[in-house]
């Protein structure tokens, strides 16, 4: 009886530890090459640790292109390809000049 608690108890501590852990934050620069017309974009083909980066980053590609006068840039969170929409879903969708702003938890 004793066996089968401590057993139950033990995969039930393993297991909540996947489930507790912070969520990771992968950032996709997606530039918009005319900023009137954003049905069409170019997805950054590496994904960024932190916001300001991918931001960065975006601004950079939208100079090397030399597309400054016309384009734009969003940066997406935790973005995956949805196969039956056939588009890029992300938890949340950035321009330059909006933050990320995080709102802590009283736990």
């Amino acid at each position: 009886m004793f066996k089968n608690i401590f057993l139950l108890s033990t995969v039930a501590i393993a297991f909540s530890g996947c489930l507790g852990g912070a969520d990771k934050e992968e950032w996709t620069a997606f530039i918009y090459p005319d900023k009137e017309n954003t049905k069409r974009n170019m997805k950054s083909p590496m994904t960024f640790d932190n916001l300001q980066t991918c931001k960065t980053e975006a601004a950079k590609q939208i100079e090397i292109l030399g597309i400054t006068a016309t384009a734009t840039y969003k940066c997406g969170l935790n973005c995956t390809f949805h196969d039956g929409m056939k588009m890029e879903i992300c938890e949340k969708m950035l321009a330059p000049n909006e933050e990320n702003i995080v709102k802590e938890s009283k736990f």
